[in-house]
């Protein structure tokens, strides 16, 4: 009798088990029983928000691989960067960071008073997922020029000038340095106002006290679908998988522009390389199951999962180009 060939799904869970089997064997044994204790993931941001939900998103299944508790810790304040210094100052071994991007490239840019150095005091694990912006407008009301096409919005708001305004959750929040760009890119002239954060933007444009906003594509795409907001262009190169109605922001007019919000588990830099191996190859494997993968998309998030050398280099190269916006409009945060 033929035995029965195994599916493809299988095979792939039987490759996955290998290698890690394999990954093990190559560890020192204290880096394969690791950890010996409650592993603690902290959050910058507050109970609801986009970085909590990815959180808790990945705390249960990444409990289950390591075989200890995992919490999320929500540490709230200055865009998430008093986590980002609690994780970086940590020393017990045992503490993670849920992050985004404005928290692993530009801090110390902006700011030199921020306590921690993100290119030397946080350890890289595992990019979790990335999306672009969307521009987004109130549908109608006082301010908001006319035009049928997202193309005819965009020449009305470059006659407005600095009688539009943008908003943001903040100076230095990539949102902000993406609309300063875009204002470059595009030859609009919106003046900036800072929010606490995206909600309050909503609620702002809906009571037409701004104009315009770069929003993650799954928070503002309740109200576009209501016909209360307008998706103008996304900030993708391309159509984005996570906002696949909207087009980008170059199929309007606007050259050369694209920009990317993205979210990271990361470690203190003291973090032994042989433990970031092994829990980089685990962020990566779970984040991109079928569940946890359909979980984040709907989230507004398209996965990506990493090695620690692929998101370094990342926050390399956004690095460099979010602090080339910085740089070129003199943008402080103090």
């Amino acid at each position: 009798m033929s035995q029965p060939t195994p599916s493809r799904f299988s095979r792939r869970l039987l490759a996955q088990a290998m290698g890690t089997v394999l990954m093990l064997g190559a560890m020192p044994t204290w880096a394969a029983q690791w950890p010996t204790q409650t592993v603690r993931l902290v959050v910058g941001f507050p109970a609801g928000s986009s970085p909590d939900l990815t959180a808790r998103a990945l705390a249960e299944p990444l409990s289950k691989a390591l075989g200890q508790n995992v919490i999320v810790d929500n540490k709230v304040g200055a865009g998430g960067n008093i986590a980002a210094d609690f994780v970086a100052k940590s020393t017990d071994g045992h503490t993670l960071g849920l992050m985004i991007n404005g928290n692993m490239t530009i801090a110390r840019i902006l700011n030199p008073k921020v306590p921690y150095d993100p290119l030397k005091d946080l350890a890289p694990i595992s990019l979790i997922g990335k999306a672009p912006l969307v521009l987004t407008v109130p549908a109608s009301g006082p301010g908001v020029p006319p035009g049928q096409t997202a193309a005819e919005w965009l020449s009305q708001a470059q006659k407005a000038g600095n009688q539009l305004s943008y908003a943001s959750p903040g100076v230095g929040t990539v949102a902000h340095l993406g609309m300063e760009l875009l204002k470059t890119k595009a030859g609009i002239a919106p003046v900036h106002v800072p929010y606490p954060g995206n909600p309050q933007i909503i609620t702002a444009m809906l009571g037409g006290q701004v104009q315009l906003a770069l929003l993650p594509p799954a928070l503002s795409a309740a109200q576009v679908r209501g016909g209360k907001l307008r998706a103008i262009g996304a900030s993708s190169t391309g159509r984005s998988p996570v906002a696949a109605e909207v087009p980008s922001l170059s199929e309007i007019g606007v050259k050369d522009y694209q920009l990317e919000i993205w979210n990271a588990v990361a470690a203190p830099a003291s973090m032994p390389a042989a433990v970031a191996t092994r829990l980089s190859a685990l962020v990566s494997d779970i984040v991109r199951s079928p569940d946890m993968r359909a979980r984040l998309f709907q989230q507004g998030w398209q996965v990506v999962g990493s090695s620690p050398e692929g998101l370094r280099n990342r926050i390399e190269s956004d690095t460099q180009a979010l602090g080339d916006i910085i740089r070129n409009q003199k943008i402080e945060q103090n």
